[in-house]
């Protein structure tokens, strides 16, 4: 085993994952038509979505490369599956611990149907358990913290505040903030999300 395999991952996903599991027992019948952050986007389908995302980047990891790893990102018409409160907390705990392994950050793979590099892929994976968690526990009214390590990475991938994403790109443009709002704000808000959002606000 040569040094570089060695070598641990960057980040470790299972923080981010048990605090997007942990949002999932709260979410009531009522609550999985409630509207999130994301514009047209019910809590049913965001949770459709997180099931997806969180199996494609499991799949991502381990560079097995097929039908999850091939299909680009979308709600559109996406319909949560049934027994969802137990496939999906074992789909994010597999997800993260794909990513532990430091072959996972290695070399190139596929995820939303781009190849990329294996260490760009893991933050990108990151980034969507961090702003999802955000996301779901916004639109059901839970409390959210995520750690600050994880924060900076959100920071370091997103755009820069002013810029446009690119074409393609899910985020929307930057949202202002204070230079020294929460580090949790000004991650949210470069995402093109409001920090201030609530559901009827």
């Amino acid at each position: 085993m040569d040094n570089e395999t060695k070598t641990a991952p960057p980040q470790d996903l299972a923080p981010a994952a048990r605090q997007l599991a942990g949002l999932l027992d709260a979410v009531d019948g009522p609550l999985l038509s409630a509207p999130t952050p994301c514009p047209g986007v019910p809590v049913s389908a965001l949770l459709a979505h997180i099931g997806g995302l969180a199996v494609a980047f499991r799949d991502a990891a381990h560079k097995e490369l097929g039908a999850t790893t091939d299909t680009a990102p979308s709600v559109e018409g996406i319909v949560l599956a049934e027994g969802w409160r137990d496939t999906l907390p074992r789909a994010l705990d597999a997800m993260a611990t794909a990513w532990r392994s430091p072959e996972a950050w290695q070399g190139m793979t596929r995820a939303g149907s781009v190849d990329l590099p294996g260490q760009v892929a893991g933050m990108v994976a990151l980034n969507e358990l961090v702003l999802h968690g955000w996301d779901l526990a916004r639109a059901t009214g839970q409390p959210f913290r995520a750690e600050e390590v994880h924060l900076e990475s959100t920071l370091a991938l997103l755009a820069e505040p002013g810029d446009s994403p690119p074409a393609g790109s899910p985020f929307g443009p930057p949202v202002p903030v204070p230079d020294d709002a929460p580090l949790l704000d000004r991650a949210v808000a470069r995402s093109g999300r409001r920090p201030d959002w609530r559901p009827g606000g």
